[in-house]
């Protein structure tokens, strides 16, 4: 069987550009981060969109309940614009191209990174925001997709961070995982390994309506589940959810040549009955599902070499 070519997605801006205006400031110190606390204690929730520079819909979300005025009822809210450099570069003619600008900002979150001596325009914008990081208790980083995929959530470490995913019930499949060859993510960084909880929420493809709504309604059930929604706020209906399932990734599968192809056009979140199915070849070898019932987590049918080509998953009971 030959490999399938693989052709991008028609990328149409669907939703506006947003104008951060005076809002990019930030009242924190750090450019792009607003920080509102309530005075009753309560747990301090983080929302991050522009980690990629052109998903710019959750940035249209942040904006949004900055100018409807949505603060804590309790504890701290904290919107983060966080690429801000790749986000300026952002045309709608050409949507794809502005997600970093010299290295992916979800990609340079370990430590050992940070504390380092390397410069990149990404890795700067890593340790000034990391004073904000540190002071959240929870966190959802809000992001899109590029190839056709259902949404989802994925999970920091840790038990507490998976359960917190199930709960919210939206998006319906919550996904563990242990990250991306290439650098550790923000949901990774260690400060969500020591109590903190963190969630990424992949709400739906690039620059559609859509994929804002599913955004709004995550970090909704977020800040009611968390005890920090007003009452009255401009938030969408409460919805009664069931637990998300819960998927464990069993095999994440790293592109090892430039000729990684998958056999047909896979859709994220597709599940495939059969252990030992073939479904890509990298170079000569061969990718075959390890088990039954197999959950495809965002296939990339473009993988570079060294970057992940897709996440194999076990649904958990």
């Amino acid at each position: 069987m030959q490999p399938a070519v693989a052709t991008l997605p028609t990328l149409e801006v669907r939703v506006p550009v947003p104008e951060l205006g005076a809002w990019r400031a930030g009242n924190t110190g750090i450019e792009g981060v607003w920080t509102f606390a309530a005075p009753e204690p309560g747990p301090h929730l983080m929302l991050t969109a522009l980690v990629h520079g052109n998903e710019v819909t959750g940035a249209l979300l942040l904006l949004r309940w900055l100018r409807e005025g949505i603060r804590p009822r309790r504890g701290a809210l904290t919107f983060c614009f966080a690429n801000l450099a790749a986000f300026d570069r952002f045309d709608p003619a050409d949507p794809a191209a502005s997600r970093f600008l010299d290295e992916d900002l979800n990609r340079v979150w370990a430590t050992e990174l940070l504390a380092g001596g390397r410069r990149s325009a990404e890795l700067d914008r890593a340790r000034a925001l990391l004073p904000a990081l540190r002071r959240a208790d929870v966190l959802l980083d809000l992001h899109s997709m590029l190839w056709p995929s259902d949404a989802l959530m994925i999970a920091g470490p840790g038990a507490a961070s998976r359960d917190l995913g199930r709960a919210l019930g939206t998006p319906p499949v919550v996904v563990a995982d242990e990250g991306h060859a290439a650098g550790l993510r923000v949901i990774d960084h260690a400060h969500f390994a020591g109590g903190a909880r963190a969630l990424l929420l992949e709400a739906g493809p690039h620059w559609q309506p859509e994929t804002l709504a599913q955004m709004e309604r995550t970090a909704a059930a977020l800040l009611r589940r968390l005890g920090l929604a007003e009452e009255g706020a401009a938030l969408p209906p409460a919805e009664t959810l069931p637990p998300g399932r819960l998927a464990r990734v069993t095999r994440t599968v790293t592109a090892q040549s430039a000729d990684f192809a998958f056999l047909r056009a896979f859709r994220g979140g597709e599940v495939i009955p059969r252990r030992n199915t073939l479904i890509a070849l990298d170079g000569e070898a061969e990718l075959r599902t390890p088990h039954d019932d197999c959950l495809l987590v965002m296939p990339s049918p473009r993988a570079m070499r060294g970057h992940t080509a897709v996440r194999l998953a076990r649904f958990e009971a």
